[in-house]
């Protein structure tokens, strides 16, 4: 299967709207009335990624539009009746003053799935950007598939984050991931941020401008109080 879609927000009379809303099935737009920000949710409108999938995700935010995308419900990367893995990736620019808030589910890997997640970013110099990743090494009881995961992140022509994970390799090795089952992080562009850490998370300013979080946690939920424990070294008001 390969899908398509399209999202650009734009200011119009002082206000974010949607200028293109363009779906393909499994990647379903559903946007959400608001009388502030635009919100559009992110949903999965048949079973996928399998194995063999190829998912392509554009998101433009005009200058000084303000977008939320989130997700409605769990990724399950599957393998497929095809060879090789699937892949799911996602484009995003982010004009003068735009803010850009990314937010999916969890995606989890399950057993004998390849799978491919990238995320390719530029960002102006006075927008913002978040994005948060959530990695469930396979669900309760199962041995994970594999996974890689890139994101490249340009601020202002200057490179703010290019990382590479690839995780359910060494799902043996008491030292993988230290025995944890979930990998989150969240990339915040645009807010500067002193490092800061807790047990099983931390808060690592960039150079380029803003910061990376990173959570190790033994279920998706443990993950999530983390990273919005985390949260609170920034400053509610950037948002």
């Amino acid at each position: 299967m390969r899908a398509d879609a399209r999202l650009v927000a734009e200011v119009r009379d002082g206000r974010t709207v949607l200028r293109e809303l363009r779906s393909m099935a499994p990647l379903t737009l559903l946007p959400k009335r608001t009388r502030g920000d635009a919100v559009v949710h992110l949903v999965s409108s048949a079973t996928a990624p399998l194995g063999g999938d190829e998912l392509t995700l554009t998101v433009l935010v005009g200058a000084g539009a303000r977008l939320r995308l989130s997700g409605v419900a769990a990724t399950l990367a599957l393998p497929g009746h095809r060879e090789g893995g699937s892949r799911a990736t996602v484009r995003v620019e982010v004009e003068d003053g735009g803010v850009f808030e990314y937010l999916p589910e969890p995606t989890v890997v399950t057993a004998r799935a390849r799978h491919t997640a990238e995320l390719f970013a530029t960002v102006a110099a006075t927008a913002k950007l978040r994005t948060r990743e959530v990695l469930v090494l396979g669900r309760a009881g199962e041995r994970p598939g594999r996974l890689r995961s890139t994101q490249r992140v340009v601020r202002d022509g200057v490179p703010v984050l290019h990382q590479t994970l690839d995780v359910g390799h060494l799902e043996r090795s008491v030292a993988h991931l230290a025995g944890r089952r979930v990998l989150a992080t969240e990339l915040r562009v645009g807010e500067q941020v002193a490092a800061a850490s807790g047990e099983w998370w931390s808060v690592s300013p960039l150079a380029a401008g803003g910061a990376l979080v990173t959570a190790l946690a033994p279920d998706a939920v443990t993950a999530q109080r983390d990273l919005d424990r985390a949260s609170r070294c920034f400053s509610p008001a950037s948002w």
